[in-house]
């Protein structure tokens, strides 16, 4: 399998805080404690977030993305995680000094489409869907899933209807020593929906 020298695109520390606190909840901290809606919520609690949350092996999310040319409903489920070796890592970038210590993990997420308009010029579903390893975003490496058995190219669907389903790939740089890794996807502005993986 070639292999392409692409950038490492290094995520910056306040990316990383802004996430963090996205992922902590959120909501309007102004609004009154003591509403009828909030005291409805205490004494009937929904079952399930309407958005985010931990999922099994197998399970899928469903969440909305607006596209061109309308929303379109999902269904996500993160398959498996491929983690690489060091030496991979080194051959993937330009600078292999930047990912000593580092393996490259390549998220394999499958998406149907489940309602909406079908698409004609591309997906962006994908945008939404991140690699954490042991709690902690990875790097994301642009261009490196090209290759990579399994995997589609998210611009290259050009007809998507709804019943369909396409598997795309993202590829991130983690710690070599790493014990687990996570995939996240959400939606925009939604909390993220998180699929564990051993790295054994």
């Amino acid at each position: 399998m070639p292999h392409h020298k692409t950038a490492l695109r290094l995520v910056a520390p306040v990316a990383v805080l802004a996430l963090a606190l996205t992922a902590c909840g959120g909501g309007d901290e102004k609004a009154d404690a003591k509403s009828p809606d909030t005291e409805k919520a205490k004494v009937f609690p929904s079952p399930e977030p309407a958005s985010g949350g931990e999922l099994g092996t197998g399970e899928s999310a469903t969440g909305k993305v607006a596209e061109d040319p309308g929303e379109v409903t999902y269904d996500v489920a993160a398959q498996k995680v491929d983690v690489g070796t060091e030496a991979e890592a080194a051959k993937a970038v330009s600078e292999p000094d930047k990912v000593k210590g580092m393996v490259l993990a390549v998220a394999h997420v499958k998406y149907t489409h489940k309602s909406g308009p079908a698409l004609t010029e591309g997906s962006d579903v994908h945008d939404g869907t991140t690699v954490f390893a042991d709690g902690r975003r990875g790097s994301v490496l642009i261009g490196a899933s090209e290759d990579t058995a399994g995997c589609e190219d998210p611009y290259d669907v050009e007809s998507w209807k709804q019943g369909e389903s396409h598997v795309f790939c993202e590829t991130y740089v983690i710690p070599a020593n790493a014990k687990s890794v996570e995939v996240h996807w959400s939606e925009e502005d939604g909390e993220p929906y998180i699929w564990k993986f051993p790295n054994a």
